[in-house]
Parts: C-alpha cells; sequence; structure tokens
C-alpha cells in the first residue's frame, strides 16, 4: 500500500530501525508512511530521507552554527513535556505559515497517555531562558527527528536547522547509523531545508523497488507522481485514438489508509486514476491507474464503500466515493494493449449492472 498506518502497544528499537528503513514516520503514537500528498489541491510526491551518519561531517555551515550560537548552552536529555515548552511551542506555531500540532503533547501522545518510543529532547538556552527544543526518538541502530521549535525572537540565529545538526551529531557520537529526518516534496519548496543539512551524506528512498540511494542522483524523472500522470496521459491518448474518451482524476482519499477506523480494509490508495469511459451515468468500473512499483498499468473493479457529497467537477478532482479494489481486472506495461482491452472490460461492466 502507498499509504498505511499502525499503532502497535509497544515498539522495540529494532522494530523502530525496520519501519524507517521502509519509509515509516511516527504521528503522536501512530507510526504511518504515505507516498502522496496534496497541498491545495495539487498532489505531490513524498521522497523519504535519511543521513548516512558515517558520511556525516561538520561541514562550514555547521561550524558557522556552533559559533553564531556559542553563547547558548545546549542539554540532551530524556523527553518531557512541561509549562515552558509547551509555551515557547504556541509561540513558535503564531511565526510560522503551516498548521503545526495543537500542543507538545498532541504532536507526541496524540490520544494516548504513555510513549512506546524512547524518546531525547534537545534543548537550547540563553542563559536560564529556554529559546529553542527538539525531539528526536532512538532506535537500535538509527534515528528520527520529530521537531523543533524555537522563539521567534531569535530567529536569526537559525535556530531549527541548529538543532538538526546537533540531533545528527550526538547520534553519530552515539554510534547510530541513520538518522531519518522524514521527507522532501519535489517542487514544493517548504521542504528543501531537508536537503542542504549534511547533504553529501544523504540518501533517498526510491519508492519503484524500496532501495536507498544517494539524493545526488534524485532527478525530477524519477518523481512518482509525475511519472504516474505522464503515464496515464499516455494512456488517455491511446484511448482517444479509438475513439473512447476518459477522465484523468486526482484521487481525494488516496491516503484514507492511514485513518485508524478503516485500518484493515485495504482501499484503493493511487493518487491518480482513468475512468468513466463514455459513460452516461456515475459508474467508475473500470478504474484504470499506473503503478510505479511494477511499471504496469492496471484495470482494476472497484466498489464504493461510502459516498460523499463533494462534487466531482471541481479541480478534476474524483471525490463522490470511497473506493475498495474488488478485483484486478488486467496488468499490463503497454498503453496500446491497455486501450485495446477497454471496450470488453466496459461491455462486461455494463452487462453486470444490467443483470
Amino acid at each position: 500500500m502507498f499509504a498505511h498506518a499502525h499503532t502497535p502497544d509497544s515498539l522495540a528499537r529494532e522494530e523502530l530501525d525496520h519501519y524507517l528503513e521502509n519509509g515509516w514516520f511516527r504521528m503522536g503514537q501512530t507510526i504511518f508512511t504515505t507516498n502522496f500528498l496534496n497541498f491545495n489541491n495539487e498532489l505531490y510526491s513524498a521522497i523519504w530521507l535519511r543521513v548516512v551518519l558515517a558520511d556525516f561531517k561538520e561541514d562550514k555551515t555547521f561550524m558557522q552554527l556552533k559559533k553564531l550560537n556559542s553563547s547558548f548552552r545546549v542539554e540532551i536529555r530524556p523527553a518531557s513535556i512541561d509549562r515552558e515548552k509547551e509555551s515557547l511551542f504556541a509561540k513558535y506555531k503564531q511565526s510560522v505559515s503551516f498548521n503545526a500540532s495543537s500542543s507538545i503533547k498532541n504532536l507526541l501522545f496524540g490520544a494516548s497517555d504513555h510513549n512506546i518510543y524512547y524518546t531525547l529532547e534537545i534543548n537550547i538556552y540563553d542563559g536560564r531562558h529556554l529559546i529553542a527544543c527538539g525531539y528526536f526518538d532512538i532506535g537500535k541502530h538509527s534515528a528520527a527527528g520529530i521537531t523543533c521549535f524555537y522563539d521567534p525572537f531569535y530567529k536569526r540565529y537559525s535556530l531549527g536547522k541548529y538543532l538538526m545538526f546537533l540531533k545528527m551529531e550526538y547520534c553519530k557520537q552515539q554510534g547510530l547509523s541513520y538518522f531519518y529526518p522524514g521527507y522532501f516534496v519535489p517542487g514544493y519548496r517548504s521542504f528543501d531545508y531537508k536537503l542542504k543539512i549534511g547533504k553529501p551524506a544523504i540518501q533517498f528512498l526510491r519508492l519503484a523497488d524500496q532501495r536507498w540511494f544517494p539524493v545526488a542522483d534524485f532527478s525530477q524523472s524519477m518523481v512518482p507522481i509525475r511519472i504516474m500522470h505522464e503515464k496515464l496521459t499516455e494512456l488517455q491518448k491511446a484511448l482517444i485514438a479509438r475513439g473512447i474518451s476518459s477522465r484523468l482524476l486526482k484521487y481525494e482519499f488516496f491516503d484514507a489508509n492511514i485513518i485508524p477506523d478503516l485500518h484493515g480494509i485495504v482501499l484503493f490508495d493511487f493518487p491518480l486514476l482513468l475512468t468513466r469511459f463514455n459513460a452516461t451515468d456515475n459508474s467508475f468500473d473500470p478504474v484504470i491507474t499506473f503503478d510505479i512499483r511494477d511499471r504496469k498499468y492496471h484495470v482494476m473493479k472497484c466498489v464504493s464503500l461510502w459516498r460523499s457529497n463533494l462534487p466531482d467537477d471541481l479541480h478534476e478532482i474524483f471525490s463522490s466515493d470511497l473506493l475498495k479494489v474488488t478485483d484486478d481486472h488486467y496488468a499490463s506495461e503497454y498503453s496500446s494493449e491497455i486501450a485495446s482491452q477497454i471496450p470488453m472490460f466496459v461491455e462486461s461492466s455494463f452487462e453486470r449492472k444490467q443483470a
């Protein structure tokens, strides 16, 4: 699945290593993965990152930040939440443009009352005044950066970036192998800062085969959502050549598998789809998508588990139904082959509806 979530009762450090290696991240006490994102009705790919700590060195930027912040005191200890940190987090939230969690407690614990992760905090003080704080989870051989926040009054000190460097330096000193900062989003600059911290040591997880490569090898031609769109556009043209119309739509509920109440249903989770082939009703059988993992088109039968009141014609988004795949009819790497098969599947679907 492209999107998935687990809420374990406990989590050994070795298990955290395994999750992180496969592109998972924690949200409260839930650990999840996703590979696609929707920002302002535009679809993007989430590209998971890690830093190879053996290759991480104190570069020019880190040395400059250490000098800039040399008058401040740094402390690292087991994580805790108190009024001082919550106040600092609230002040930080007011200064940023994105939607932050309602509180540190909600960010780290969600609805739970205990922490299944081994979490450390790193605090920066100006005298006795707390000016920045960051949390990170420790596995057996790896660590994951969870959050960083700081007093906006000290913005010129780049404390968020400094905290990330300090986390990685600490993890390397502890003999850990990897540090996972989350993902970056090609085409969405808000996450690009992660590519500038320890860049020679950064790797990205390639969705197609779940393997890690140096981020220097990454190119726009590898962006999964871009590949999917190009391949489905190619198929749409092949269908037009056969006199078959279709709609290339964004799927509103591609990440619904993350919702705890829907766990185990295994919903359709592709962000793009082709459907409604010469249809005069609200039919969406068959549905075609392109899977970046096997490089093939898939013709699927889907059923609606829930119908919304959202219109489909706004921004070309399929939002009327929450879909579940009941059958993967046919798969091929060739658009021409899929196009030649569509009339048969459309006719079969029509006969089922008439029966």
